[in-house]
């Protein structure tokens, strides 16, 4: 049987350094595991046009979406700016989501213990949070026609439309369903049904589809703003969230910043599922390509290992040893190991990008 396949597009800025920690763990598995994957390696991003032109090849789309999963480091820089924006790095990544159809977008909010007073909020109030954010990713403002800037009179005027049909919402709410079903069983649905007729049918549906393919599922209901709120009060009420583009947008990032540090966070976008296999997804770290520390050794490469945990979880059918890497993650953090974006007002010697994936290793190996 062939082995399951994975393309590692390592991109712009750290996305090179980081995604070099993460083949360090991937071979670990084959090694220690037995665990193995079929690794290629492309480009993306401005890596990508500074070879092709594009920050997309045509055949490096085909090769991601030939694949049972695609890795992504981080993509832009400075050096893009003046670009076209038809070119930019940014437009390699958005044709990937695009064409491989990620609608479904996972953005986790995890604050391990040891990194519970690098939130902004008291420590009682993030210490042990976990909770997933179930984001749409391919339709409404963002995408809804008609759209653009136009002459009104004596006036300009800028329009964008929130617009969703049904079979995006069903698609998107089971997502997060199957989700819940591997968690604790609850979802919290948002979006603003209060002012908004998309809010009103976005309501309807995800309750349409609990009631009658979910029924074990605990659902409620919020506006989103209220959500927002909430997020910021009490944030372990939650555990998976579900919400439209524009309001997961903004809600993941609010979660985000609770953690502490965007250099802990993973992401997973997911489409539909391809016959018995898994659906077509890929996976990268929340963060960006931090072009002011590029090649210093300074990178937190843990989001980009997280990523890859994620697509053992959620492409591989490896949930175990999903938990198995988490944890060694947070025995590396409960041990005090810190990367610059991880020191506190304390002060202290940072490691480096690598030796952070040398304790990652070694907790690998204490794991046996």
């Amino acid at each position: 049987m062939a082995n399951p396949s994975l393309l590692i597009l390592a991109g712009d800025g750290i996305g090179p350094e980081v995604m070099e920690q993460v083949k360090r763990v991937i071979d670990w598995f084959g090694a220690k595991r037995d665990l193995r994957f079929d690794v290629s390696e492309d480009l993306v991003g401005g890596s990508a046009y500074d070879a092709h032109g594009t920050p997309l090849h045509d055949e490096t789309m085909a090769k991601a979406l030939a694949a049972d999963a695609v890795l992504l480091g981080a993509v832009g820089g400075p050096k893009y700016d003046a670009l076209d924006f038809s070119v930019k790095p940014e437009r390699g990544l958005l044709r990937l989501r695009k064409e491989m159809d990620l609608f479904s977008n996972l953005r986790p909010a995890q604050c391990f213990d040891a990194l519970a007073d690098f939130s902004s909020l008291k420590k009682d109030i993030v210490a042990g949070l976990d909770i997933v954010i179930v984001r749409e990713l391919t339709s409404g403002v963002y995408f809804g026609e008609p759209r653009g800037i136009f002459e009104e009179g004596n006036e300009r005027v800028g329009i964008n439309t929130q617009r969703y049909t049904e079979g995006e919402i069903d698609r998107v709410a089971r997502s997060a369903f199957e989700l819940a079903r591997r968690r604790s069983g609850k979802v919290c649905s948002m979006e603003k049904a209060n002012v908004m007729e998309s809010g009103i049918l976005w309501r309807e549906v995800v309750q349409k589809v609990r009631d009658t393919d979910y029924p074990d599922i605990e659902l409620s209901h919020m506006y989103a703003d209220n959500g927002a709120m909430q997020l910021v009060r009490a944030p372990k009420q939650f555990d998976v969230i579900l919400t439209d583009n524009l309001f997961g947008d903004i809600l993941s990032d609010c979660a985000a910043m609770l953690t502490g540090s965007l250099g802990m966070l993973p992401s997973a976008s997911l489409g539909a599922p391809r016959g018995d296999g898994p659906p077509r997804a890929l996976y990268e770290p929340v963060h960006g390509s931090a072009p002011d520390i590029t090649g210093q050794g300074k990178a937190n490469p843990i989001a980009c290992i997280l990523s890859f945990a994620m697509a053992l979880r959620y492409s591989f059918d490896q949930g175990d040893e999903a938990t198995r890497l988490e944890q060694a993650i947070e025995a590396v953090l409960a041990d005090g190991a810190r990367t610059a974006d991880l020191m506190g007002a304390d002060g202290g010697q940072p490691i480096s990008t690598t030796q952070m994936g040398d304790a990652i290793l070694t907790a690998l190996d204490n794991s046996l």
